[in-house]
């Protein structure tokens, strides 16, 4: 587990990154209908949204509140957009973005108090 976390912690700019252009790729791209995948569209946006806030959470726990808040904006202005890319923008959406970021912080800052990872 620590290796797990220590690694997260290294590399935690280039994991957002990622995650943050692969979220807003799929969440713009135009569809006629949305793909079947196992689960619900609110349970993919919490756990996409717990994803993208977990490494920059335990990298950077100073900036919890700035970190919570530009990912709530960014989840927002893509639900706002998704209208104009044929795709469905919802709020229920933008409260599973916001509810998997809270639990995003959360859950880092558990692990690094259990693990004292500094």
């Amino acid at each position: 587990m620590l290796v797990l976390l220590n690694f997260i912690k290294r590399f935690w700019l280039l994991l957002t990154l990622v995650q943050l252009v692969l979220i807003t790729g799929l969440s713009l791209w135009p569809v006629e209908q949305l793909p079947a995948v196992p689960g619900t569209d609110k349970a993919h946006h919490f756990i996409a949204y717990t994803a993208l806030v977990f490494p920059l959470a335990l990298a950077r726990p100073r900036y919890f509140m700035l970190i919570f808040l530009a990912l709530l904006a960014w989840g927002g202005l893509i639900e706002l957009i998704q209208p104009f890319v044929n795709r469905w923008g919802e709020w229920l959406d933008f409260a599973a973005n916001s509810f998997g970021a809270g639990v995003g912080l959360l859950l880092s800052a558990a692990l690094r108090r259990l693990t004292r990872v500094k």
